[in-house]
């Protein structure tokens, strides 16, 4: 075993390790054995003038995944080193334990489909969820039974309990918001840990934010209906100095129901801009959360929120810079390609996504696309294609088709992809895509051409199997080749292609299809410059390091504030300093140790690229050049296409037949398209019959 490959085992074992720690707090949480004996022995030991009555929970629940955090980006950098050895696609994958986890466990709604380990995770939350729920409710009524000698004086036994059972849900809303933001952290370690992506961890996201909100909608309608048979109205209106305020947490509900409403499916996929707009009131809602809920609930929730905040502030700062585009292809499907420029050290994996912002059509949204260049062949150059589908994708296309534009302003956040080409370990794949799902089938293609030319590299043979509406769209299949790609990296590969055109019963006539072919060379802009990683070539360590940082400063100052400027007012004057003002240090010193640590490493990591580029520029130009000729025009690659490809009209794809007939004992199955189809093609390799279908879906609903 090498030394890195023991380091990589010892890691990953501490990070099981804290994991299941930081669980079993959570387990513990409800029960009276945690408030009646872990928390004051904690709190005897742990808490200080420095820390206040924070340090137990800042030591039980944030230091652990945030720990975890920060380790997790030194075990990806080290897996990201041995990513260039063949061995490197099954190091996890090839294991048939790791194929089970990875097998969906369910295609059915409302879960849709997902693997056995989304399914495992999934499990442990519910009975994490179910547990706390009813602990806190019986640790509630027991706490009133143990009260009954001394009730509150014309309270009712019934209203005692309505008002704790709404108490207590709002604890266990807690525990949603405290998992909310870590699927929606696109750069996040932990994600890439356990081998997910934020685009295909959005339903937990979604899950997580319909479940907080029954909870938290709940307690705030039980507290009403208490003061209203309480005659107690004039609670709504407290802002307590000492206590939780009520009018922030009234603030906090209403903003979230605005954000509730819009996200319903129906709502945000006709007025998805409605939806985008409302959602960004999430910075309101968790401010008044925080003043409502207090800085002992915010410090059991600071790590998702910590790690949000890390990953959008890097985000802002490489969108802040404007991206350099090249050209545009506008192909007869309504369909756009975009070049961009790239720096040669931007690194990344097949499947892998770009945001996009063009502030002419709306300076607030940004939507992903599928990158489909690969960056091995094209070290110079990023390429995305666009599907006008949504009102904002037609105004991009209806802007670029007008041929009025010889530059375009764009700014770009990510990629963002999987952190290894795992399909790779598969003896044949057999690929599935239905309309613009041929995007991520593109990169996968040009990664598996581009293995094909290395020595002694197997790469598996590939069946796609593509369903278009009209015959214009077969034109996205020219896409599938580079302009760098020879005729012999082709031809030696085992590729076939089935196309399914499904609303036309015949072939058009070739003019039909290409009349509206175009292709639009943009000026350059001084403004503009390629994309490029925003942490430079060691993201992971670098992503490692302000993380630790970042919550060493804001442990560090915080211990200062409380020392130095709370405690004496606490303790000296006689006062209690404002809760609300405690809250807001808190939020303060999260964003001010958070912006200080990543622009000090942004600046850094951007002055080191530049100078690696001028390295890479000189070096190209002090390199000597012959005259090569072009690999292939794009008529060669229309007649390679058109040799491998076999075009069925007025039809769909027997998707069924076509798996269970695939001969092979390891076939990766990879689908990207509707939902329909992603489900048919999981239940199918989810069935008895297909033990050597290994299913894996590449499409996500945003």
């Amino acid at each position: 075993m090498s030394t890195n490959t023991a380091v990589v085992s010892v890691i990953r074992f501490i990070l099981l390790l804290v994991f299941v720690g930081w669980l079993i707090i959570w387990i513990v949480l409800p029960t009276e054995t945690y408030r009646d004996s872990w928390r004051p022995y904690l709190q005897g030991k742990l808490n200080s003038t420095y820390f206040g009555d924070q340090g137990t929970n800042l030591l039980l629940f944030s230091f652990p995944m945030m720990f975890i955090a920060a380790l997790s980006c030194v075990y990806l950098h080290l897996i990201r080193k041995r990513k260039s050895n063949k061995s490197s696609y099954s190091t996890y994958y090839s294991t048939s334990f790791a194929s089970y986890w990875r097998r969906p466990a369910s295609v059915k709604s409302p879960l849709g489909s997902v693997t056995a380990m989304e399914l495992g995770f999934t499990i442990m939350f519910i009975a994490l969820f179910v547990w706390s729920l009813t602990n806190y409710i019986h640790v509630g009524f027991a706490h009133l039974h143990k009260m009954h000698t001394k009730p509150v004086p014309g309270l009712k036994e019934w209203e005692a309990k309505l008002r704790s059972v709404s108490y207590r849900l709002g604890l266990t809303g807690n525990i949603c918001l405290a998992f909310l933001f870590f699927p929606v952290t696109r750069g996040s370690s932990i994600l890439a840990l356990v081998g997910l992506t934020s685009e295909s961890s959005i339903k937990y996201h979604i899950w997580l934010g319909h479940l907080s909100m029954v909870l938290f909608a709940a307690h705030s309608l039980g507290y009403i209906i208490f003061w209203a048979i309480t005659n107690q109205m004039a609670e709504m209106l407290e802002w307590s100095k000492t206590h939780v305020s009520n009018v922030a947490g009234e603030i906090a509900i209403l903003f979230a129901m605005a954000m509730w409403v819009t996200s319903i499916p129906r709502v945000r996929r006709k007025m998805f801009e409605l939806f985008f707009y409302t959602h960004q009131l999430y910075i309101l809602y968790i401010v008044f959360y925080v003043l409502h809920a207090g800085e002992n609930f915010f410090s059991t929730i600071l790590p998702g929120i910590f790690l949000f905040i890390i990953d959008r502030y890097l985000r802002f700062l490489q969108s802040n810079q404007r991206a350099e585009l090249l050209s545009a292809r506008i192909l007869p499907c309504e369909t756009i390609e975009l070049n961009f420029s790239k720096s040669q050290g931007l690194d990344y994996n097949p499947t892998s996504i770009l945001f996009i912002n063009v502030p002419t059509i709306s300076k607030m949204q940004w939507h992903p696309f599928t990158v489909t260049s690969n960056s091995n062949m094209e070290a110079d150059k990023l390429t995305v294609v666009i599907k006008s589908l949504g009102s904002w994708s037609q105004k991009l296309y209806q802007q670029l088709s007008s041929n009025s534009m010889d530059h375009i302003q764009v700014s770009v956040e990510g990629p963002y992809g999987p952190n290894s080409s795992h399909f790779l370990r598969h003896k044949a794949l057999v690929m599935i895509s239905g309309g613009s799902g041929i995007t991520p089938m593109i990169s996968i293609i040009r990664e598996i051409i581009f293995q094909s030319t290395k020595p002694d590299c197997h790469v598996p043979p590939v069946r796609l199997i593509c369903a278009f509406k009209n015959s214009a769209d077969l034109t996205m299949l020219q896409l599938l080749l580079p302009i760098s790609v020879t005729p012999s990296n082709f031809t030696q590969l085992q590729f076939q292609i089935e196309a399914y055109v499904t609303r036309e019963t015949q072939k058009l006539p070739p003019s039909d299809s290409l009349k509206l072919l175009q292709t639009l060379w943009f000026k350059p802009d001084p403004l503009d410059s390629p994309i490029s990683l925003v942490l430079g070539q060691n993201t992971w360590l670098w992503l490692g390091a302000i993380i630790s940082s970042s919550f060493v400063l804001f442990l560090f100052v915080l211990g200062i504030v409380n020392r130095f400027y709370i405690y004496p007012i606490d303790h000296n004057t006689g006062e209690h300093y404002h809760v609300s003002f405690i809250c807001l240090w808190y939020m303060f010193l999260v964003c001010a140790s958070i912006f200080i640590v990543s622009s000090a490493v942004f600046i850094w990591c951007k002055r080191q690229n530049a100078i690696e580029e001028g390295k890479r520029t000189q070096n190209a130009r002090s390199t000597p050049t012959t005259d090569i000729e072009l690999a292939s025009s794009p008529h060669n690659h229309e007649s390679l296409i058109a040799q491998a490809t076999q075009v069925h009209y007025g039809t769909r794809p027997d998707l069924k037949k076509i798996l269970l007939e695939t001969k092979g004992s390891d076939i990766g199955v990879l689908v990207s398209g509707p939902r329909k189809m992603r489900h048919e093609v999981a239940t199918v390799c989810s069935s008895s019959l297909a033990h050597n279908l290994h299913f894996e879906s590449i499409s996500f609903n945003w």
